[in-house]
């Protein structure tokens, strides 16, 4: 006779794969939810009770019913163990892996919690809660390596650990590939969309990977600060081209900033840094240019003129109005505090543009295994 562990494994191998038949590519966990649901922008969610037996669910106030997956949430004991989700994976597939944590004084405590996050034997991230009403979001791409990736919670040095939701997107064909990632996975730092009407993030359904592509509306300390006057915020209606590797969204290419006084600046804190990174920016142009204006503007970044070689001609780059332009940096070293400048040439007519940008931090993996005493 089968054991109760073997038997716990194949239901939730059950459970897993009739997700991806919902929803192909999707796994999406509400941790501490008590019901399967589907929510309004589309997303399928799972309740991870009948993959659980650890932790203690609970429930939140719900103040958005567009996010029910922050009504509740699962804690586990501030103790030495390491308590882990283990899903089934595509072996020698891409996935990004997301987990966000709302605190929300759940446990009446007001002490913030802080504690480690793992993908199997390798640290990710530490989650530090300092804003009870505002959810932390980490977020890893790797290439799965095995049969099951595991996310794993652990090391409480304040409060308890807990997480709100847990969400796998499988990616296709050559998607973020790099030359390091059987041994480095890709931790994000920043994903921003530049020129965004309003402070809503751009995602699914509009991204079919679901992405989330932030507002450089949004404010924050040390986020997107010491902007260049002129900066302008442009968009368009018309189809842009996106068709390429990367496929960002359509709705996210059709908005821009550009530097009507020749340059555009910014400067942002990269959690993680400094450290190596891959970092890309993309262009498009969506304005109608005269035959005799043109747009073309360096990257300058302080201390780093290697940056400063390549000249940007959008059109020319992407041959054609209205099409992705996509230039980057597989492995680049870059600072914690990170100032950059876009500045147009001398011969340019129009300031310079930019439609979103990624930047992600190499994160070594950790050869071992994957999971620790618990299993969630």
């Amino acid at each position: 006779m089968a054991s109760a562990a073997a038997l716990l494994l194949q239901l939730q191998l059950l459970l897993l794969l009739s997700l991806s038949a919902a929803q192909p590519g999707f796994i999406s966990l509400d941790c501490g939810g008590a019901d399967d649901y589907t929510d309004g922008i589309g997303i399928q969610w799972t309740s991870d009770a009948k993959l659980v037996f650890g932790g203690q669910a609970t429930n939140l106030p719900v103040q958005n019913q567009l996010q029910k997956q922050y009504s509740t949430l699962r804690y586990f004991p501030a103790d030495n163990s390491k308590y882990c989700y283990t899903m089934n994976v595509r072996t020698r597939t891409r996935y990004l892996v997301r987990a966000s944590f709302l605190y929300r004084n759940f446990d009446n405590s007001n002490v913030y919690p802080k504690f480690d996050l793992s993908l199997g034997a390798t640290p990710w991230s530490t989650v530090i809660i300092d804003d009870a009403d505002t959810p932390v979001v980490e977020e890893a791409i790797i290439l799965a390596a095995a049969p099951t990736l595991s996310v794993c919670l652990s090391n409480a040095s304040t409060g308890q650990p807990f997480i709100s939701t847990l969400e796998l997107r499988q990616f296709n064909g050559s998607l973020y590939y790099t030359d390091y990632e059987a041994q480095f996975f890709l931790a994000l730092s920043a994903r921003i969309n530049f020129g965004a009407d309003g402070n809503k993030s751009v995602r699914y359904p509009d991204d079919p990977f679901d992405r989330i592509w932030e507002s450089d509306s949004l404010r924050r300390a040390n986020y997107l600060v010491d902007v260049a006057p002129g900066t302008e915020r442009i968009t368009t209606t018309k189809p842009v081209f996106v068709g390429t590797e990367l496929e960002p969204p359509e709705k996210v290419m059709q908005t821009a900033v550009v530097g009507q006084n020749g340059s555009l600046n910014y400067r942002l804190d990269l959690e993680g840094f400094p450290g190596n990174a891959w970092a890309v920016s993309y262009f498009a142009e969506i304005e109608d240019l005269a035959p005799d204006e043109t747009r073309k503007f360096k990257l300058v970044v302080p201390g780093m003129p290697l940056f400063s070689k390549p000249t940007v001609d959008v059109e020319e780059n992407a041959q054609g109005k209205y099409r992705l332009y996509q230039p980057g940096y597989t492995n680049v070293t870059l600072p914690f505090v990170f100032s950059f400048e876009f500045k147009k040439t001398n011969d340019s007519s129009k300031g310079p543009i930019l439609n979103a940008m990624e930047i992600y931090k190499h994160v070594q993996i950790t050869m071992g295994s994957q999971d620790g005493k618990h299993h969630v």
